[in-house]
């Protein structure tokens, strides 16, 4: 029998026991994920893709995840943030734009690109988004609101997946996605 050594002479319960195994066995599956994020080198404890927090949590993660793509819902609010109200800041035109994609813009003349647009609106709502893992590419449809009772006119905004590198505007194309 197990003696308790705060008690020579009485035993642990069985109760004692179970509760002790129970915290034991908690405590790894707490400690397991952290462990190896440790263990792969990455000391800060962020996974793969640099996002912290996902590695030490122990809860499951979504094949999506797992392969180091961006999630719908991530590129949503990217692109919220991205587009804003009225549109993108000099700021994010700088930092957020993929070089491609900026050589485009600054070789249009007459509209901006990026809203596919050549005025400022004065409200922009981001669609649904769809993620093709598969084929590494999200997009959703943007819509500009003109106020005044005037039409909406909506463009396609496009972000690559790839987890391994910080979300950036990629592509838009202005034809409106139901004309696509």
């Amino acid at each position: 029998m197990f003696r308790s050594p705060d008690r020579p002479g009485r035993p642990f319960s069985r109760r004692a026991l179970a509760a002790a195994g129970c915290a034991a066995a908690l405590a790894l599956t707490t400690a397991v994920p952290a462990t190896a994020a440790l263990i792969a080198g990455r000391a800060d404890g962020s996974d793969r893709t640099g996002r912290a927090d996902r590695a030490a949590s122990a809860a499951p993660v979504s094949p999506a995840e797992s392969a180091g793509r961006y999630t719908a819902e991530e590129i949503h609010h990217f692109l919220e943030g991205f587009y804003g109200n009225t549109g993108p800041r000099p700021w994010e035109r700088k930092n957020l734009v993929a070089d491609g994609l900026k050589r485009r813009a600054a070789g249009t003349t007459g509209y901006d690109l990026l809203l596919c647009a050549q005025n400022t609106p004065r409200d922009i709502a981001v669609g649904e988004v769809t993620a093709a893992q598969s084929a590494g590419v999200g997009w959703a449809p943007v819509r500009l609101g003109w106020g005044g009772g005037q039409a909406v006119s909506t463009f396609t905004a496009y972000v690559l997946l790839d987890g391994g590198q910080p979300l950036r505007l990629y592509d838009v194309s202005c034809t409106p996605p139901e004309a696509g």
